[in-house]
């Protein structure tokens, strides 16, 4: 827990909530231990997207289809959703619950390895959200970099790994060290690189929130 447990849990006390079809997906998600974002993350999503208003969204990582149904239904303007998933138990879930929101025309989902998708895609996204294989974040960045818009925003979650990425690479589990590095590798980068301001945030299991700077062309 990155965050004090009680602290979150009155934090969440004051949530809205979704609408009757996400609090589903949720609520079968978790019953099925299929990952979903967290409320708070959720809810600094809704405000990034109020802020923003972007028209056109990329999201690497689909799962079930809640966070793209929560990016569609809580965008203030009308946009359009590209989505990329990689397990297949998963896609027809996704597509399933797409149709169920009537959103299966503004919501693409393109199967396959987002490693392999992302060279093909061309389209100038306003606002990409990354929720994939963390381990992979590091290997996505410069496609992630190509496909952002100047002035756009790339939201990157589960960064912090419950709060493990403080430790040396020799205190977490050996199965865990590649990730554990690369997420290291991951923050630095996009810490560092000169287009982008990046914040990291204690949110969750840690988001981070990068703006490309106007005028950067890559």
């Amino acid at each position: 827990m990155i965050v004090e447990e009680r602290l979150i849990t009155y934090i969440n006390s004051l949530d809205n909530g979704n609408t009757e079809l996400l609090e589903k997906i949720e609520k079968e998600a978790h019953e099925n231990y299929v990952p979903v974002i967290r409320k708070e993350t959720q809810n600094l999503l809704k405000l990034l997207l109020a802020m923003n208003r972007p028209k056109r969204i990329l999201e690497v990582g689909t799962a079930v289809g809640f966070s793209a149904l929560l990016m569609e239904e809580y965008n203030p303007v009308d946009c359009r959703i590209t989505t990329i998933e990689n397990y297949e138990k998963r896609i027809p879930i996704a597509r399933e619950n797409f149709l169920c929101a009537g959103k299966q025309n503004v919501i693409e989902l393109i199967e396959g390895d987002a490693a392999l998708v992302l060279k093909e895609l061309q389209e100038p996204y306003d606002f990409i959200f990354m929720d994939a294989a963390k381990g992979q974040y590091i290997h996505f960045l410069p496609d992630i970099m190509r496909l952002l818009k100047n002035g756009g925003v790339l939201v990157s979650d589960n960064v912090l790994q419950d709060g493990d990425i403080i430790e040396s690479r020799f205190a977490v589990t050996r199965r865990n060290r590649t990730i554990h590095k690369r997420m290291r590798d991951y923050l630095y980068e996009i810490t560092h690189v000169k287009e982008l301001t990046t914040s990291v945030l204690p949110i969750g299991d840690g988001v981070t929130i990068s703006v490309k700077k106007e005028g950067n062309e890559l």
